[in-house]
Formats: C-alpha cells, sequence, structure tokens
C-alpha cells in the first residue's frame, strides 16, 4: 500500500471511530492510539469495515514503563491480507486497570492474553479463563515488569525427604532490570570511550571485521 493510500486509511479511520485518540506512521505502518475503555470496538471495526479489513490478529504484547501514570501500552498488530498491510493498535493501561478482552472479536486473543497477564500482570476483563500460561501455577509476581528482581521472588528445588517440589525464599535478591550499560567493555570499538573504559584494551587486531583483511592486504 502507498504512503498516501495509508493517509487515506488513516483519515478514514480518525472519521468514522470514536475510539482513536491519535495515529502516526511507523517504518511504513500505521500505529492508532486508543482509548482504553473503547478498544474492543476499535478491534471489531478495524475486523469489520471494507475499507480496513484487518481480519487478522497477528500477535499480542506489552510494553512497560514504570515511571508513567499508565505504566504499561497494551499492543496489538493486525494484518489485512486484502489490503496487504499492518496496523498496530497501542492502548495506554494503568496497573491493576482490566482491559475487556478481545476474544469476541478475534478468538486467537486467548492464549495472547493469558501469556501478557502472565508476563506483565495485565487483568483481561470478560476472559474465560484467565490463568498463567508460561510460568507455574505457584509462580509469584510477573516477569517481565521491569520492577520484577532478576532472581525473582522464590526458588524451587526437589526436596528428597518430601519426596516433591518445595519453594523457598531466594536468599540473596538480584536488582531490577534498571541497566545504564556504562560497562568498561561498551567501547572496545573505535567509537570515543565511555567513562571507565580507560581499562579497557583494544587489541591492534580482530577488533574490527575488517582489520584481518587489511593485514593481508598489506
Amino acid at each position: 500500500m502507498s504512503s498516501e493510500a495509508l493517509k487515506d486509511l488513516a483519515e478514514h479511520i480518525k472519521e468514522k471511530s470514536s475510539a482513536v485518540l491519535a495515529c502516526r506512521f511507523e517504518r511504513d505502518e500505521l500505529v492508532l492510539e486508543a482509548k482504553p475503555d473503547k478498544i474492543i470496538s476499535l478491534l471489531r471495526f478495524l475486523k469489520d469495515d471494507r475499507e480496513a479489513n484487518f481480519q487478522l490478529l497477528i500477535d499480542m504484547t506489552a510494553v512497560d514503563y514504570p515511571a508513567r501514570p499508565a505504566r504499561f501500552d497494551l499492543v496489538y498488530n493486525l494484518l489485512s491480507l486484502q489490503q496487504n498491510q499492518r496496523v498496530r493498535v497501542v492502548c495506554a493501561v494503568a496497573e491493576g486497570a482490566p482491559v475487556d478482552s478481545a476474544i469476541d472479536v478475534f478468538s486467537a486473543a486467548g492464549w495472547l492474553e493469558r501469556e501478557i497477564w502472565d508476563m506483565f500482570g495485565i487483568v483481561f476483563a470478560g476472559h474465560p479463563d484467565l490463568r498463567r500460561i508460561l510460568t507455574d501455577y505457584g509462580f509469584q509476581g510477573h516477569p517481565l515488569q521491569k520492577d520484577f528482581p532478576l532472581t525473582g521472588y522464590v526458588e524451587l528445588r526437589y526436596d528428597e525427604a518430601l519426596r516433591r517440589v518445595v519453594y523457598e525464599p531466594v536468599q540473596l535478591t538480584q536488582d531490577f532490570r534498571r541497566f545504564d550499560f556504562m560497562s568498561p567493555w561498551d567501547a572496545m570499538t573505535d567509537m570515543q570511550q565511555l567513562p571507565g573504559d580507560e581499562k579497557a584494551v583494544k587489541p591492534s587486531v580482530g577488533w574490527r571485521p575488517y582489520d584481518r583483511k587489511e593485514e593481508k592486504a598489506s
């Protein structure tokens, strides 16, 4: 689909659906920002409208922004085979706020919503079987939240005396998933060194993919 046709589609969607807060274009794809309380009506419109015809839910995921009041971005990726075009629907969700399940619109949302609940803790109202799908049923917390410790809160082992798996609190809890990437090894290239990189020693051969070629040529 040409850029002009994509812009026309964006205007059509904004005109026909009141659920759209804003739209933008990223990498030749249309991104729609939706109201959380009207996400289902927007998804149904995108599926049923003849000019949109986004019949397939390709994927669902979430992104965690702990510093924001609406902490999560819930992301729906849709595909239109007729238009040969994709659209990304994004809605901001506060922690603990339920979002209506999309199962009635896209049956594929069933397992995808279970995965998002398991990993991020976003609750989907109306889901018929919202339970963990990747972690076990006794797991505590949601691993893809950025304030979830790297070690988790509990660890499990097989107890020979009890002859079963038991859970125990983690003794040495690691830090959260917050990285500054200021490692002494980050500047092992020809780029300008970062603070602390003075300890790194650049080898004369092999640290760039073209060094060996230059060596052979000489």
